[in-house]
Order: structure tokens, then C-alpha cells, then sequence
């Protein structure tokens, strides 16, 4: 097994699209990157402690490969706004990449070069990965619990339609 960790919004709708990708295991929504030891979602959401909502994601890479985790993530949230998706605005919803190796961190590279060759601006932030805090337990696998919630039924289904679309090969088959 292997682990990725990535921020792209809120941690709702990451989630809900990378549960959807055969070989990933599991996914983990949490916090990274911030200056504040276990930060409640509270303090998160005032965006003084620096974190950003993230999910760690432990994945078969006999199933699906970094690169193609990648792909998915850029195609399924806007790494062109600073500090922003949608109507989520601050540098807790910051899009990163957080690698645990220098080939997770080439294969970033590659990829945002890739994307800024077609004269996209890309602000995603790539960095080590930090200490990982687990949010509550309330926040995990939230849509598939809350579907009908008002900010998830907004924002998440035209992320799965996306994903849907462009990655069938990827899908769990369940």
C-alpha cells in the first residue's frame, strides 16, 4: 500500500471522489500543513492555524498508480485559484500536494508542467508531507452518510460526474 495526500477544497468533496477509485483502500479526511498541534475543524475554519483540508488516501498501486491519482485531482478541482473552490474561500481549501517521496514529488512536477504547458496558471502548493491530523469522526466519508446535505448536494455531484466521465476506466465496479 501506498499513501497520497492532497488538498483541493474542502475535504468533503475530495473524499467523495477518490472513494470512488478502484484500488483506493481508504481515505481519511484531516488536516496538514498548519502551526497548531491536533487543530480542531473549528479553529481549521477560522484559518489562523495555516492547515488545509486534506485527505490521506492509502492506495494499491497494483490498481492504480500515483500519476493517475494526479490526474483525478486536477481534474476534479481547480488548482488555478488561490486559496479558493468555489465558494469555499481561504488557505484552509488551498490546493497542495503533499509527497512522501521524491517520485511522488517528480511525478507532481510532471504533471503541473504538463497542465501549465497548456498555459494554465497553477497555484497548487507542493510540498513534503507534514504531520497528518485525522479530522472527527463526524467529517469521515460525510456525503456517502449526508448525501442530501445542502453544501454536499451542491458541490459534489458535478465533481463525480466529472469524475465519471472522464475516468470510467478508474471506477470501482461495486
Amino acid at each position: 500500500m501506498q499513501q497520497a495526500l492532497f488538498g483541493g477544497g474542502c475535504f468533503w468533496c475530495v473524499e467523495a471522489v477518490f472513494l470512488q477509485l478502484k484500488g483506493v483502500e481508504k481515505v481519511v479526511s484531516g488536516y496538514a500543513g498548519g502551526i497548531v498541534h491536533n487543530p480542531s475543524y473549528e479553529q481549521v475554519c477560522q484559518g489562523n492555524t495555516q492547515h488545509a483540508e486534506v485527505v490521506l488516501i492509502d492506495f494499491d498501486e497494483q490498481q492504480i498508480s500515483y500519476s493517475q491519482l494526479l490526474n483525478v485531482f486536477f481534474t476534479t478541482h481547480d488548482p488555478t485559484t488561490l486559496n479558493r473552490q468555489g465558494n469555499d474561500i481561504g488557505t484552509q481549501y488551498r490546493s497542495v500536494i503533499y509527497y512522501f517521496n521524491d517520485e511522488q514529488k517528480q511525478q507532481a512536477e510532471q504533471v503541473i508542467q504538463g497542465l501549465e504547458d497548456e498555459n494554465l496558471n497553477i497555484v497548487t502548493e507542493l510540498s513534503p508531507a507534514p504531520t497528518f491530523y485525522s479530522a472527527e469522526e463526524y467529517h469521515q466519508n460525510f456525503y456517502a452518510r449526508n448525501p442530501s446535505q445542502g453544501y454536499c448536494n451542491f458541490s459534489i455531484p458535478p465533481k463525480l460526474s466529472k469524475l465519471r466521465s472522464r475516468f470510467v476506466d478508474l471506477l470501482k465496479t461495486e
